[in-house]
């Protein structure tokens, strides 16, 4: 497998390959909003990147920034090298219901503890995600929960034939 060949940055972006690995927790300002079934079921400019080579960031929100009853625990969880054990959620907005498309970390692991109280969603799953008022692509793949923004450069990991990157 070859390595991929990074993008060059353009003026005002980031370059996914400077992110570093083990991934960095970045405190954010942007003003981020999440919709499922024609209502808003989160927004915040309180949220917190999570940085890792070759993903595009991955936007994690205060708990009390979701509305209320679209977060639903559901079974099942998964481990993180990095962060710990996620638990998952069912987000429901307007007669849409996404399931297991949400997480939070209830005990990250050292170096992530800012995490706790915040919740994560794949973009994809959702109606849409905007930051600063731009609609996100999703980072493609299913299983990692990026959000693309004019902000990021890559290519990003995710796609055909870049599980090994």
């Amino acid at each position: 497998m070859s390595r991929p060949v990074p993008e060059p940055a353009g003026p005002g972006q980031e370059s996914v390959w400077d992110y570093p690995r083990p991934p960095a927790v970045d405190p954010s300002g942007e003003s981020v909003e999440v919709w499922l079934g024609g209502v808003r079921v989160a927004a915040s400019t309180r949220t917190l990147r999570v940085l890792e080579t070759s993903h595009p960031p991955t936007y994690y929100l205060p708990v009390e920034d979701w509305l209320e009853g679209a977060l639903r625990l559901t079974a099942g969880s998964s481990v993180c090298e990095w962060k710990g054990e996620a638990a998952y959620f069912d987000v429901t907005g307007g007669d849409a219901l996404a399931q297991s498309a949400a997480w939070t970390y209830p005990r990250p692991r050292h170096g992530f503890e800012a995490l706790a109280g915040h919740v994560a969603v794949m973009p994809g799953a959702m109606e849409r995600c905007l930051v600063d008022g731009e609609v996100v692509t999703p980072q493609a793949g299913g299983f990692y929960g990026g959000w693309i923004t004019h902000r990021v450069a890559g290519p990003f990991k995710g796609g055909a034939g870049t599980w090994g990157w």
